[in-house]
């Protein structure tokens, strides 16, 4: 058996070597929370939501509505018509002009014998031209305002290249004569020439624009002047 005063000595022992675990974990301790060292492993990161939306004003779109045009039945550079003083010149500009004698065909002494025939149809603002019964071109015409050109059928009388309407001061290309209106002859012809060079009612094509003469497109008249003939039956009808 150990003596009893053995034990108590190793007692004091183990008291002794706790005392000073427990001093130099605390030494530690405060030096370690003291240390910048210790104060950055045990700092707390507070982590930064990022915000993966954000509230915007956007201006709401002003909406323009498309501009709003005015149409014009006849277009602004239209010659003024003023009461006829007198007869219409139809002066020839090229020597290949055709000279006929109005009187040798009658108003409405045109008929149709199968050959050629041109008809004009005023409601449609059209013509049609027909060779021995088949339909030969298809061209878009405009008529007389206020419904100056005359129904009926006639027969071309006159053909002349470049025709000069002294009313008017105009110059009408592919001239084909059908009717005479006083003192005045109607007829088929290309859009006018003013004395300035420029094109009358070019774009209005399609609807009534002219004072009683049927109106067909440059390249059209041409086509038709070189078909038509003295005496082609012309049918003008609603």
């Amino acid at each position: 058996m150990k003596a009893p005063a053995e034990n108590g000595r190793n007692r004091l022992y183990l008291r002794l070597i706790l005392l000073l675990f427990c001093g130099a974990l605390g030494i530690a301790f405060f030096f370690l929370s003291s240390s910048p060292v210790s104060a950055a492993l045990f700092a707390t990161l507070t982590p930064t939501e990022e915000n993966p939306w954000a509230f915007v004003n956007v201006a709401k779109p002003a909406h323009t509505p498309n501009p709003i045009f005015t149409p014009t039945d006849l277009p602004t550079s239209m010659p003024i018509a003023t009461e006829p003083s007198g007869v219409m010149d139809m002066q020839v500009v090229a020597d290949t002009a055709i000279p006929v004698n109005a009187s040798v065909y009658a108003q409405s002494g045109g008929t149709y014998s199968g050959g050629k025939y041109i008809l004009v149809d005023i409601s449609e603002q059209h013509m049609y031209v027909y060779q021995d019964d088949s339909l030969l071109y298809s061209f878009v015409a405009s008529t007389g305002i206020n419904n100056a050109t005359r129904a009926g059928t006639f027969a071309v009388q006159s053909k002349i290249p470049n025709a000069y309407g002294s009313t008017w001061n105009i110059w009408m290309p592919n001239w084909l004569g059908i009717y005479w209106s006083g003192g005045l002859e109607n007829g088929i012809h290309a859009l006018p020439i003013l004395p300035n060079g420029a094109t009358l009612w070019e774009g209005y094509l399609g609807r009534p624009v002219s004072y009683g003469c049927v109106v067909l497109g440059t390249y059209e008249a041409a086509l038709l002047y070189d078909w038509a003939e003295i005496g082609t039956t012309v049918e003008i009808r609603w």
